[in-house]
């Protein structure tokens, strides 16, 4: 439970169902690293919490085998109707410690596993098993054979889930791509917001005041990142693209704000390039902070070259900022270009320069294509509609 776009899903997820008179569980792992943390909100939301230390985000054979045994048990103990799972370590572990539930302990020789798969799935025992795909285990950015292994793994898992939950069309088509699950499975479902903390614009003495936390003056257009200082997030483009903007734009300040591993590094390149005076990073913020922010801020950037579909940019737009995103996986889906921002390739600097330039220089362009945004978010993204739709999953699934 780390501060992340997942991470966020879950948690409302849990509250909504909870406030609806389920009797939820939600088993997770310890909130390790810099990225901030949702547990203790976890812990108040009125549910069961179970914090497993050996489920973690990296691969460990040893581990990650015990700790499937321990959810198996666990499981067991809680006998539940719907077993949903979230990313990819969780999902894989979760969903073949539910599925092994369906033969209450049965063992079975190799040539009867696939008899006994099919029969368990045509049977449909309690538990369903239901997963939400955030974004894939596989890409372009990592080795083919590492990529491999990974398709291998979800198209084995794939065929113990009943339900996917994809946060965008675009992850539907690339898992379907990738021989995972059949396309009668899928159901798309955006990953929800609480949309009133973005809807609620400060005064402009609040602005000035968030700004003046930040050393921005008044008068700056400020472009903003949502992001965890992290791996294939892309923030080195943008700092590439500010050597290219901040000579002719001397009004125009950069703003990071989330933490990670990479911090101490864009740190330097951002001092190499000459630029520490007009970038500010802001740090951990407190989620519910976040609305006030981007209304103190003109223009959203998003760089990260693979996300299932970035909470950052619906989350900009309901703030009616203008948006700039690389084209990657459901990006397109809520940033129409020229519509509700602007899509660039990725990687692409002179086209994220030339985009970011649009909107620097246009201000009515800028509230045009965020009030256009604005209008396309308002009610898609928010949580009580996510969990109508995940009801109406698990409805289907005869619960």
């Amino acid at each position: 439970m780390i501060l992340g776009g997942a991470q966020e899903n879950t948690l409302l997820s849990c509250e909504g169902l909870h406030r609806r008179g389920h009797e939820v569980t939600l088993i997770t792992g310890p909130a390790l690293g810099p990225e901030g943390q949702l547990m203790d909100r976890a812990h108040k939301g009125g549910y069961k919490v179970i914090e497993l230390d050996c489920l973690r985000r990296a691969i460990n054979p040893l581990r990650d085998l015990v700790c499937y045994y321990r959810l198996k048990k666990l499981l067991a103990k809680l006998d539940p109707d719907i077993v949903h799972t979230h990313s990819a370590k969780g999902g894989v572990l979760g969903r073949w410690a539910g599925f092994a539930l369906r033969g209450r302990g049965a063992e079975c020789c190799c040539r009867q596993v696939g008899k006994l798969l099919e029969a368990q799935m045509a049977a449909r025992p309690r538990p369903r098993i239901v997963h939400t795909i955030h974004g894939l285990a596989f890409h372009p950015y990592q080795p083919g054979w590492l990529n491999r292994l990974y398709i291998a793994v979800e198209r084995s898992t794939g065929r113990r889930t009943d339900a996917f939950i994809s946060v965008a069309e675009a992850m539907t088509q690339q898992a379907l791509a990738a021989g995972i699950g059949r396309r009668q499975q899928f159901t798309k479902i955006f990953s929800g917001l609480e949309v009133q903390y973005f809807l609620q614009k400060p005064s402009a003495q609040e602005i000035a005041a968030l700004r003046g936390e930040l050393n921005i003056p008044t008068d700056a257009v400020v472009i903003v990142t949502l992001s965890r200082l992290f791996e294939l997030k892309g923030h080195e483009y943008i700092i590439e693209s500010a050597k290219r903007l901040a000579g002719r734009y001397e009004n125009v300040v950069w703003l990071f704000v989330g933490d990670g591993n990479l911090r101490g590094k864009l740190e330097r390149q951002i001092a190499e390039a000459g630029l520490t005076d007009r970038f500010r990073l802001s740090g951990l913020v407190a989620p519910e902070r976040i609305g006030q922010l981007l209304h103190a801020c003109d223009i959203l950037v998003h760089c990260s070259l693979r996300e299932g579909l970035a909470r950052a940019l619906p989350q900009g737009l309901l703030c009616g900022k203008g948006v700039v995103s690389f084209d990657v996986d459901g990006a397109g889906e809520v940033v129409i270009d020229d519509k509700t921002g602007f899509l660039v390739p990725p990687k692409d600097v002179s086209a994220l320069s030339e985009a970011l330039e649009k909107l620097i220089c246009q201000a009515q362009l800028r509230e045009r294509l965020g009030q256009a945004g604005l209008e396309l978010c308002r009610k898609e993204f928010d949580h009580e509609l996510m969990v109508d739709r995940i009801e109406q999953v698990y409805k289907s699934l005869g619960i």
